[in-house]
């Protein structure tokens, strides 16, 4: 399915977490390529988000999850294709031993190295507030070249981010 320019493409991101370490990928292809996120991935026609994170979870990592828990949204304008709405979900999973995946290469990364690794601008805030068990509604505007303009924490009504 073709989705016009400027409208929202609806995903999933699941943080995995072991005490306050994180399952990332660092992603080898766009969006994101060679940077550290979250598994996930986009909804497939008629699936609602709790089942493509369960489905992307067990797709990247081989793990079988029975629940996760829903924390938040992003929300990520930009005045080229790159918009999205997607729901946040955090599962907390043993220690286990990095699967490999199709989608490039899972590693466990300390919550103190989260800075040290290549990121998107975004992620850093979901999961300060993941740690502190807040409920978020974030709000990302970015520019043509897809750089950080501003972030809006709509619960709280508070800008997390200007640059």
């Amino acid at each position: 399915m073709k989705i016009p320019h400027g409208h929202k493409k609806t995903a999933v991101m699941v943080v995995l977490k072991n005490n306050n370490k994180f399952l990332l990928l660092k992603r080898k292809k766009a969006p994101n390529k060679d940077k550290f996120t979250p598994v996930g991935g986009k909804l497939e026609p008629f699936e609602n988000p709790i089942h493509t994170a369960i489905r992307e979870t067990r797709e990247e990592t081989g793990l079988v999850l029975e629940t996760v828990k829903f924390c938040g949204t992003l929300v990520e304008s930009s005045p080229t294709k790159y918009n999205w709405i997607c729901f946040i979900y955090l599962a907390e999973i043993a220690d286990v031993t990095p699967p490999d995946c199709n989608e490039g290469t899972l590693e466990w990364i300390d919550f103190e190295n989260l800075l040290k690794v290549p990121t998107p601008p975004t992620d850093w805030f979901i999961y300060k507030y993941l740690l502190k068990e807040k409920p978020f509604a974030f709000n990302a505007t970015f520019d043509e070249n897809l750089q950080l303009i501003s972030l809006i924490e709509e619960i709280e009504t508070r800008t997390v981010f200007e640059k």
